[in-house]
């Protein structure tokens, strides 16, 4: 809760009220996805072991098509979560002038990377120019290696037109805010559901 609204200016992730750079509840989310995210690697590789249930609820067999999504391969490949959360650790690294080590597995990329950007989230949420983006890419690619883990249907995404140009942004319940790819307008979370529904074409 904001005491004195003089103090309070938009947080630099989903543009509600903050006393901070970026409110403690952002903070505190982009935390814990890069806690959780090292070990939903290793569950989306165990997932790929053959003999395990696929995702349409068959047994894999010998004979059987592979028991895992493209999505799921595309996770743990090199450029999946990796190329997330790698790739934010080395733009650190290099901003901040440190040396970028080299690791013989993309599993143990993960690790460095996601420990990484934990320990120095503070400098992130206060200086880095795209810690929005960071917020954004974290939640969106863990999400979604929970979704292939657990079976669960992704959110269902809603058609809204943006109140600056008219383009059809599609959100979800669960999103902090949006950003316009066309006007660059930026509508957080309670703007977002206050947009006007468009009809779905034929």
């Amino acid at each position: 809760m904001i005491d004195d609204a003089t103090d309070a200016t938009p947080c630099a992730v989903c543009d509600r009220p903050a006393r901070e750079r970026v409110h403690r509840g952002c903070r505190e989310r982009m935390d814990a996805n890069l806690r959780e995210l090292p070990q939903l690697y290793r569950q989306l590789g165990t997932a790929l072991h053959p003999g395990r249930r696929g995702g349409d609820g068959r047994t894999a067999t010998r004979t059987a098509p592979l028991p895992c999504s493209l999505d799921a391969l595309d996770l743990i490949g090199r450029g999946g979560i990796e190329g997330v959360v790698g790739g934010w650790a080395r733009d650190l690294c290099e901003r901040e002038a440190w040396d970028i080590p080299h690791f013989g597995t993309i599993a143990a990329t993960v690790d460095w990377a996601c420990g990484i950007l934990g320990l120095n989230l503070t400098l992130i949420c206060d200086e880095h120019p795209a810690v929005r983006e960071l917020a954004d890419e974290l939640r969106s690619v863990t999400a979604q290696a929970r979704r292939l883990i657990t079976g669960e249907k992704p959110p269902i995404r809603i058609p809204v037109g943006c109140a600056s140009c008219g383009h059809t942004l599609r959100v979800t319940l669960d999103m902090d805010g949006i950003r316009c790819p066309v006007c660059q307008q930026q509508y957080n979370h309670a703007e977002m559901l206050n947009l006007t529904p468009t009809r779905r074409a034929a």
